[in-house]
């Protein structure tokens, strides 16, 4: 079993002066395969104390030092693809062709973009014609606890490394405690690269010891989390005691909007992007609004799409999905596929129990439930597994009813030929995202939610802005 007991602080890779230790679990086989330790507070304060050091060195270097180190890192990863998308499977259950198609690339996307991005960041700034001698100075926030989930881990990481690197803020990185091998190989990468010592730590550590005393710790200046509301809030009320800034990507409970006019493929596209990475994505259109008209067709194609989605072994080559990613969450998606039932859904695919011939993992058969509505579970609380909830709606009006009836704001996804209506219902949808006819958002485009899914955004110039404060100068003179 391989021991991860390290964590890397200022520039070394140190033992942890903690003594409590954790198992990392293969969820296909629900075997640990790794250890790693688990941080206390004397491994908070120190990654804390080294990047408050490193800050002013980080902060004031030239723009075009940092950008050139995110270059490297970029090629370093590519340079890693194979070993990352090993880690991504073992650790958190992905497809081993899947984490080699989608979750490692989106790691790499995600740095590319930022570094496109980057040349539209103006760190200083004339105000405008009107006011000569005034500037607009953007700077780092400081330094930033970032706080990542283990559902899209490299995803997540590069969505949040990245732009406070290039931005200027030095940071702890703490990755979840289920899925962080994957973390580590990144420091490696970060190490290899050439980081200055302090720029970057990791301490490993769960959401109660390590994320709660990066929260609240005095000399942490930003606080960037993704994962579930409930830890979203918990942090905002703890970073609130020292006015740190808080950027939360949360959870959702995304409206996929089929109307009558939609094409054929519509809900086959639908049903597929659901059940995608076990369900495990804050993204997922896992609420299917279908207009009357076309309802019945609609349920049947779910439902073929829901029977035609392969199960199996991470380690196995082909397009299925895997195991949701623990025994935690895989009875959480059990018990609320029981309350669909027990509510009053209609079951028309899949179910409770693992898939047929498999005894062991967490898997989970991809689920179908028709003739649901809005108060039922299933369709308020956030699933986080292969599982579609189906609601009939009559026109626009109703669609966006229901759709917006939800403490969630992350994304909507509209299915119409009708220009002026799509336009009219992205208008109108309460999330930070539209996706619409199965067309995917463009390289840097702003990643984030409304509501209860969070706040700030991910990804492109407004991921780099939000590592950002600015400063109004006047009597600036000649430049």
């Amino acid at each position: 079993m391989q021991q991860a007991r390290e964590f890397y602080i200022n520039g070394a890779w140190v033992a942890a002066q903690s003594g409590d230790s954790l198992p990392v679990i293969d969820p296909a086989t629900e075997e640990p395969f790794a250890e790693i330790a688990l941080g206390g507070q004397a491994d908070t304060d120190a990654a804390v104390a080294a990047a408050r050091a490193a800050f002013d060195g980080w902060a004031y270097s030239d723009p075009r030092e940092r950008l050139a180190l995110v270059q490297r890192i970029l090629d370093l990863y590519k340079a890693r693809a194979e070993d990352m998308a090993q880690a991504i499977s073992h650790e958190m259950g992905a497809p081993i062709d899947y984490a080699r198609s989608a979750q490692v690339p989106a790691g790499s996307w995600h740095i590319g973009n930022f570094i496109k991005a980057f040349e539209q960041i103006a760190f200083t700034a004339p105000l405008g014609d009107h006011a000569p001698d005034d500037r607009i100075i953007k700077e780092a926030v400081g330094v930033c606890a970032l706080i990542t989930p283990w559902n899209w881990p490299m995803n997540q990481v590069t969505l949040k490394t990245i732009p406070a690197l290039l931005a200027g803020c030095t940071m702890v990185l703490k990755p979840s405690e289920v899925a962080p091998m994957s973390s580590l190989l990144f420091a490696e990468i970060l190490d290899e690269a050439g980081v200055p010592a302090g720029v970057f730590n990791l301490v490993n550590g769960d959401g109660v010891g390590v994320g709660s005393q990066l929260s609240a710790h005095p000399d942490i200046d930003m606080v960037s989390f993704t994962g579930s509301t409930r830890a979203g809030i918990a942090i905002s009320k703890s970073a609130a005691e020292t006015l740190k800034r808080v950027h939360l990507e949360l959870g959702g409970k995304g409206a996929n909007i089929v109307f009558a006019d939609a094409d054929e493929d519509a809900v086959r596209r639908g049903a597929q992007h659901c059940f995608n990475n076990a369900g495990q994505s804050c993204n997922a259109p896992t609420r299917m609004l279908v207009q009357r008209d076309v309802y019945d067709r609609a349920v049947e194609a779910a439902r073929e799409q829901a029977e035609a989605t392969r199960v199996g072994p991470s380690s196995e080559p082909g397009k299925h999905i895997g195991p949701v990613v623990s025994a935690a969450q895989f009875d959480k998606v059990q018990d609320l596929i029981q309350k669909g039932i027990d509510e009053g859904a209609r079951l028309v695919a899949g179910g409770s129990g693992r898939p047929e011939g498999m005894n062991r993992g967490y898997f989970v058969r991809p689920t179908v439930f028709a003739d649901v509505n809005n108060a039922m579970t299933i369709a308020r609380e956030e699933i986080f597994g292969p599982v579609l909830s189906i609601i009939p709606f009559s026109d626009e009006a109703e669609a966006l009813a229901i759709a917006n009836d939800t403490v969630y704001g992350l994304t909507n996804y509209v299915q119409s030929q009708d220009d002026a209506k799509r336009q009219r219902m992205a208008r109108r949808l309460r999330s930070g995202m539209v996706e619409m006819n199965g067309k995917s958002r463009g390289a840097g485009s702003p990643f984030g939610g409304m509501k209860q899914s969070g706040n700030g955004r991910e990804g492109g110039v407004w991921g780099i802005e939000d590592f950002l404060e600015v400063k109004a100068v006047s009597g600036w003179g000649a430049d």
